[in-house]
């Protein structure tokens, strides 16, 4: 038997190593399930959220849009929305105007600027500026309710807790995604276009021209598509996060940042996903010359 040990001496640790990958793996897959069936729960009691808590969805309704306290000053999330796309679209204009002019065709600027921006950075930027507004704060809020215990309070009083908590949020969140994406849209428009006319020195006409000939507006609607699916993906992540926190104070730090960093990561995976489904094989646009 020692014999045996000392042939195989990286045995036990490899015993170990592969224990703790299953345990790894093993509380991965729980907490996938976890978050599936709450996702599930959540959005399905949506229309009993409706129903019931009326008064609870248009207060969220109300804080998502403007905010509260010092988020209502600036204009909330609608403002941070703006001014985020804003930067984005400029930013995008800058680089495809230096790329494009780099091998003289500068002019198709605002073929690109419709192109990133529609198909791309509207949809990325917008989600991640309500993961970092509305999400964070979800995570928080409910996170703080569950560590004291007023989470366990709404069950005892007969009131269901996902869904006075959680649909209302994501119904609310359907809700202000519309306005908020719209904003967004204008936007990425109109800043690209300033940018580019006013700072650059390209003419008007010719922006126009090549924005307005490759905009096609269903591309317009599937961005709002994935907006939407962005949001409510967003919400039930960050919902969960608070609604299973646990540890204190210092639990509910730890929930916002692991809600934020699946956010983050969901965000992209939605806007690649849906580029590929509906861009990958088939482009839409044909440039020659």
């Amino acid at each position: 038997m020692a014999t045996a040990a000392a042939a195989h001496p990286g045995s036990p640790r490899l015993a170990e190593n592969m224990a703790r990958v299953s345990k790894a793996l093993t509380g991965a897959f729980d907490g996938i399930g976890r978050l599936a069936w709450f996702a599930t729960v959540a959005i399905g009691q949506i229309p009993h959220a409706l129903r019931n808590y009326r008064k609870e969805t248009l207060r969220l309704i109300a804080q998502i849009g403007l905010g509260t306290g010092a988020m209502a000053v600036i204009g909330g999330t609608a403002a941070i929305v703006g001014f985020v796309t804003l930067s984005g679209s400029s930013l995008a204009a800058i680089q495809g105007f230096a790329t494009l002019g780099n091998i003289g065709i500068e002019a198709f600027s605002g073929f690109f600027s419709y192109l990133i921006n529609v198909r791309i950075a509207a949809p990325v930027v917008t989600g991640i500026a309500m993961a970092a507004t509305v999400g964070a704060g979800a995570t928080a809020e409910l996170g703080a309710m569950r560590i004291s215990e007023e989470i366990d309070a709404l069950e005892v009083i007969g009131i269901k807790s996902i869904s006075y908590l959680a649909a209302t949020r994501i119904m609310a969140g359907l809700v202000v995604i519309i306005p908020l994406y719209s904003l967004a849209m204008i936007m990425a428009f109109v800043a690209p276009q300033v940018t580019i006319t006013a700072l650059y020195g390209q003419s008007s006409g010719t922006y126009d021209h090549y924005f307005r000939t490759f905009l096609r507006p269903e591309d317009v609607g599937w961005s709002f598509i994935e907006a939407i699916i962005i949001t409510v993906v967003v919400m039930v992540t960050h919902c969960y996060y608070g609604y299973t926190a646990s540890g204190g104070p210092v639990g509910v730090g730890e929930a916002v940042g692991r809600s934020m960093r699946l956010s983050l990561v969901s965000v992209q995976v939605v806007v690649l996903s849906g580029a590929l489904a509906l861009y990958g094989v088939d482009p839409n646009f044909n440039l020659t010359g």
